[in-house]
């Protein structure tokens, strides 16, 4: 299937996201469809140590996958900017893996079949990353400019601290956990978030 399930056209990423979460298969493909060109896009720009372009694109939609599982309306504004920090930063660390461990198999450590959802009915990524809805990638139209643009423009808008505390906080880390990690209390911490939500919610308006 090569267009969003019928009648999820209508939904919000942040609605299909939550209905995702609750197991909703079709509202999970939805999103996926919304954004693989993204995952295409960024592909581009790493290369994998042992391993062809079918293998950082994978990691991509487990990026994105992941930002689905761990996506909080009320912490971060807006999916779009979260799924693309997510797809990157998926990226790298598999960069810096395949790079670390040289010509080990990149399957040898990702898990397609974890979803992460508690839901009995949830779908498994395997089961998304093998159907023909990622397999089309020449009939997609990789509007590259729009996504290495909004990149630029979060990087120059956070500062350094911001910047940091951000990545860690996409890896899944509570706020106790990035303070301790970079030397600052917590409330600090809260602050950085709050300036980086405000930053973000002007820079997709």
């Amino acid at each position: 299937m090569n267009s969003v399930p019928e009648g999820f056209s209508e939904y919000t990423d942040e609605e299909l996201v939550a209905m995702a979460q609750n197991g909703d298969k079709n509202a999970l493909e939805a999103v996926i469809l919304r954004y693989k060109k993204l995952v295409y896009a960024k592909s581009k720009s790493f290369f994998l140590i042992g391993a062809d372009d079918d293998d950082i694109i994978q990691e991509g939609f487990i990026g994105l996958y992941n930002a689905v599982k761990k996506f909080d309306g009320e912490k971060f504004p807006f999916f779009n900017v979260f799924a693309g920090l997510c797809i990157r930063r998926r990226m790298i660390n598999a960069v810096k893996e395949a790079s670390r461990k040289k010509h080990s198999p990149l399957n040898s450590y990702v898990s397609l079949d974890n979803t992460g959802f508690d839901d009995e009915n949830s779908v498994r990524l395997s089961e998304v990353l093998a159907s023909d809805t990622l397999r089309d990638p020449e009939t997609i139209f990789i509007d590259r400019e729009d996504a290495d643009g909004m990149e630029y423009e979060i990087n120059k808008a956070l500062s350094s601290m911001e910047l940091k505390v951000l990545l860690e906080y996409l890896d899944g880390r509570s706020y106790q956990e990035i303070a301790d990690i970079l030397g600052k209390d917590a409330k600090s911490v809260d602050n950085a978030i709050q300036r980086i939500k405000k930053k973000l919610k002007y820079l997709v308006k």
